[in-house]
């Protein structure tokens, strides 16, 4: 990938990050959906009677993330065994619900008890909020609760099933509806939710075949793309038109994690300890030949997404080890044992690290290629979800609270 090109990506990258600087955390794992914020001031030491501003008990156990917009928090949970899938809305200030909308889902649906349904995550565009209940449809409501249209695209079908959280890309709502069958990537208009392309992918409802990647945006020159890591390899798409534009093989057939990008690098990463690889930007066809810049063929177990900072991926591995990896390289730079199972996906900021593993502990660490745990504090509950970050302030999701810490920035509230 050439020097121009590399830039225009930092400079997307940097377009896209101000959205978060502004106090909003509008999508799963962020505005650019790399798990980075902007923030500065983010408690460091909490636990549920400490450093809380406030929380609010949820009805259903569930793995989604929050998102902040302004003063409204949104979170999707399940009522019911998943019968009722709802999209919530509290106040920001206080945690109270201001509303929540339900979408009835009698029929049997399959999946597995790691994964309570809902675990995909709401997007928001400042306008509408959006969410993907899998067989339940997708659903869009405005800021009142008004739903503003719900398509029912049809039954998932997945032993352990799916977890699809839905991304903006301009005018567009983007879903990666998998694993199993079917398995599509489709486009909706996001004002409508009229389709307005429908990528077919290869799907089969097994145990040991399937992605719960979701699309990550990246530009390449003057061109937008998205990258999915794949059953068998990480796969380009056109931005505007879902159509496919590259593959690099070499990923296991199961794979969890989002694609992660940085430095002009995509790195998919398999999980069931299969194999981790980094890819050049920029080509087109069948690139494990010309791309493809090392493959690792057994990693440990891993379901959470990791961050790239400063030429290194930093991402937590299931069975309590945090890891930081060269990605020009592939080599380990460290690997530290933090203890329980993390399965928590990476936020980075102010140069810090923030990791929860499901025993409820939520690890601190410095993003430096020389390890160092800052801070270990419990939360005493069950935790499977990402923490979010705005304004100053810490979300966190458990499996029967979430909670709002530390002190949000007087100068940007609005």
């Amino acid at each position: 990938m050439n020097r121009l090109a590399v830039s225009l990506a930092c400079v997307l990258s940097l377009i896209i990050t101000s959205t978060s600087s502004a106090g909003n955390w509008p999508a799963w794992r962020g505005a650019d959906g790399r798990g980075i914020s902007s923030d500065t001031n983010l408690p460091v030491t909490f636990s549920p009677s400490t450093n809380v501003t406030w929380k609010a008990p949820l009805a259903g156990q569930g793995n989604s993330t929050p998102i902040i917009w302004n003063d409204r928090v949104f979170l999707t949970g399940p009522r019911d065994g998943g019968k009722i899938r709802s999209l919530i809305c509290f106040d920001r200030n206080t945690g109270a619900e201001l509303w929540h909308h339900d979408v009835p889902f009698p029929d049997k649906e399959t999946t597995h008890n790691d994964n309570p349904f809902c675990s995909g995550s709401p997007t928001t565009d400042g306008k509408l909020v959006y969410a993907s209940f899998s067989s339940a449809g997708i659903l869009a409501c405005d800021f009142s609760g008004k739903v503003v249209w719900h398509r029912k695209l049809g039954p998932l079908a997945h032993i352990f099933g799916p977890a699809t959280t839905p991304v903006l890309y301009k005018d567009l709502l983007i879903t990666h509806r998998g694993p199993g069958e079917p398995t599509h990537i489709i486009a909706l208009d996001k004002r409508t939710g009229r389709t307005r392309w429908d990528t077919i992918e290869a799907g089969k409802n097994h145990q040991l075949y399937g992605s719960w990647s979701t699309p990550i945006f990246y530009k390449v020159g003057d061109h937008d793309e998205f990258a999915l890591s794949m059953p068998g390899e990480v796969k380009g798409y056109d931005a505007l038109t879902g159509k496919p534009l590259w593959s690099c093989q070499g990923l296991g057939p199961s794979n969890y994690p989002d694609t992660a990008v940085g430095d002009g690098i995509l790195m998919g990463i398999s999980g069931f300890k299969k194999s981790m690889m980094a890819i050049r930007m920029g080509g087109r066809g069948d690139i494990t030949a010309t791309h493809r810049m090392w493959h690792v063929e057994q990693t440990p177990q891993r379901v959470g997404s990791g961050v790239i900072h400063d030429g290194h991926l930093y991402i937590a591995n299931d069975p309590g080890l945090a890891e930081c990896i060269n990605v020009t390289t592939g080599k380990t730079v460290w690997k530290k044992r933090l203890g329980g199972r993390l399965w928590g996906s990476m936020l980075k900021a102010d140069n810090r690290l923030y990791v929860a593993n499901t025993e409820g502990k939520v690890f601190v660490l410095a993003a430096s290629t020389t390890f160092k745990q800052i801070a270990r504090n419990d939360m005493g509950e069950h935790i499977k979800a990402a923490p979010a970050a705005s304004d100053g302030q810490l979300f966190l999701r458990t499996y029967k609270t979430l909670y709002c810490l530390g002190k949000r920035n007087r100068e940007t509230r609005k």
